[in-house]
C-alpha cells in the first residue's frame, strides 16, 4: 500500500475512521444536499466522541500465524489525550499505552521501562493487531477532512441505506485516496467504511455490527478491521461497556500515570 503521510483510528475512540467523484460534481452539489450531508457526517463522527470517555473493550487479532485475546480499559479527554491499559491476560496486564498530543508512549511492566515510540516506529503494529501505532495519533474528522458526497441511496441487500464518497481535502492529514462510508439509513449508524490507497486500491474494510445500549443509546458493539491483502486475518473490539463527558484530570494522561495502577 502505497503511502506518503501517516492517518487515524480507534478505539476508541477507535472510531472515525471513511468510485471517486469528479471534484467538479461535488462543488457543484445542492446546498441543502451539502447542508444534510455535513449534518450526518457529524452524527456519525461523534457516535463515539466525547468531551471525555471511558470504555473496557477485547481486542481478537487472527493473524496467519497467531490469534490473540486481549482485555482493556481506555480512557479519552478531547482529541489530543487517549490512555489505554491492558487487563487481561496476565502475562500483558498492565501495560499501558499512552498518547498525549502527537506522542506515544508505551509502558513495559516487566522490564518497568517507559518507551517514547519514535517516529520510525509509528507504522508499526499497536498491540500485534492490524491498526498502526499511528493510527492513534491521527484523528480524521469527516466533516472538515473529506469532500464528501452522497453516492447510493436506497435498498440494498434488504436494507435501507447511505453511501458517502468521501475524498481527503488538499491541506488534510490523510493518507487515502478515498473513502466508501455506508450507514443506515434511519440511524445514522455506520455498517462498513472502505479505505482506498492513492492509487484507488482497497486498503482495508471496517465492518460494525451487534447494536447494543452504549453510552445512553444504541451502537454497534463489535468493530472488525480486514485488511485487503489478508482477507482472512483480521484485528476485532468488542466494547463491554462505554461512558461519555465523565470528569478526568489532566493529570490521568500524564507519563507519571502510567507505572499507577
Amino acid at each position: 500500500m502505497k503511502k506518503t503521510q501517516p492517518v487515524s483510528i480507534i478505539v476508541i475512540s477507535l472510531v472515525t475512521l471513511l468510485s471517486m467523484l469528479p471534484l467538479t460534481a461535488q462543488a457543484d452539489e445542492p446546498t441543502a444536499d451539502k447542508t444534510r450531508t455535513s449534518k450526518i457526517l457529524n452524527i456519525v463522527d461523534d457516535l463515539w466522541r466525547g468531551k471525555s470517555s471511558h470504555a473496557v473493550t477485547t481486542m481478537r487479532v487472527k493473524t496467519a500465524h497467531y490469534t490473540r485475546t486481549m482485555r482493556m480499559e481506555g480512557w479519552s479527554k478531547g482529541k489530543e489525550k487517549t490512555l489505554f491499559r491492558i487487563l487481561e491476560p496476565l502475562r500483558e496486564k498492565g501495560t499501558v499505552t499512552l498518547k498525549s498530543g502527537t506522542h506515544i508512549f508505551t509502558y513495559l511492566p516487566k522490564t518497568d521501562r517507559t518507551i517514547r515510540l519514535t517516529s520510525g516506529m509509528m507504522m508499526g503494529a499497536w498491540m500485534g493487531s492490524h491498526l498502526t501505532n499511528d493510527d492513534l495519533v491521527k484523528e480524521a474528522r469527516l466533516e472538515e477532512d473529506y469532500d464528501a458526497a452522497i453516492t447510493f441511496e436506497g435498498r440494498r441487500d434488504g436494507k435501507e441505506l447511505i453511501e458517502f464518497t468521501l475524498i481527503p481535502k488538499v491541506d488534510a492529514a490523510v493518507v487515502w485516496g478515498k473513502v466508501l462510508l455506508t450507514i443506515f439509513a434511519d440511524t445514522y449508524t455506520p455498517v462498513t467504511q472502505r479505505y482506498y490507497d492513492e492509487d484507488m486500491q482497497l486498503a482495508r474494510t471496517f465492518t460494525f455490527t451487534d447494536m447494543k445500549m452504549l453510552g445512553g443509546r444504541e451502537r454497534p458493539a463489535v468493530f472488525r478491521v480486514v485488511p485487503a491483502d489478508k482477507p482472512d486475518e483480521f484485528t476485532e473490539f468488542t466494547y463491554e461497556s462505554l461512558e461519555f463527558n465523565l470528569k478526568l484530570s489532566d493529570r490521568l494522561f500524564s507519563k507519571a500515570s502510567l507505572t499507577k495502577r
